[in-house]
């Protein structure tokens, strides 16, 4: 009889510190789970800056592309002379080595008899090409997607003060507010030509 109380208690005992040993393994991992979710937290908040400082310069580099598009053509207004070679040499910008402090350049020439959409800076000419394929007339929130904007109110209100702008230089008509029209020229002007 000795010997199976003593069996007994060693498996009570053997039992007793199995549950204690899993009781302070739980503890243990509830404490590293703990530790980890303060990490994740801290992570997401850092995460969360970074997201904003990452759209705050895709914002400005978009603006600045905007920016530049408008003030240096691709294509020079200037007639080419035909006794100069043709050859894709690169070109010196107007405004290289010049301060920033551009005053009273014309971005968007006034439209002259003679003058194609290829003087116009990219966008601009963007905007005149997708008017005229257009069967009749358009509106801003119309244009911006077909030139690569999104939908959005910004894109589009700039959109419209860029046709704004050519019917002020002769390229484009407005009949009707807001609708816009490929410019019907009499007499080597535009009727909204100013």
């Amino acid at each position: 009889m000795l010997l199976v109380s003593t069996v007994v208690v060693e498996e009570g005992w053997r039992m007793g510190s199995l549950f204690e040993e899993l009781e302070a393994r739980e503890a243990a991992a509830r404490l590293r789970v703990e530790e980890l979710e303060a990490e994740v937290a801290e992570l997401s908040g850092r995460l969360g800056l970074a997201r904003e400082s990452l759209e705050r310069l895709r914002i400005a580099r978009e603006t600045v592309a905007e920016v530049l598009a408008e003030m240096i053509p691709e294509k020079s207004a200037v007639p080419v002379d035909a006794r100069q070679p043709t050859a894709l040499a690169p070109v010196a910008s107007a405004y290289a080595g010049a301060e920033r402090q551009v005053i009273g350049v014309l971005t968007v020439p006034n439209w002259r008899s003679g003058m194609g959409p290829e003087v116009l800076p990219r966008v601009y000419r963007d905007i005149v090409e997708v008017v005229a394929d257009a069967p009749g007339p358009v509106r801003a929130k119309q244009i911006a997607p077909r030139i690569g904007l999104p939908a959005e109110t910004g894109k589009i209100e700039g959109t419209r003060s860029k046709l704004k702008r050519l019917v002020e230089r002769g390229w484009l008509d407005e009949d009707t507010p807001g609708m816009f029209t490929s410019a019907r020229r009499r007499g080597g002007v535009s009727p909204n030509f100013r």
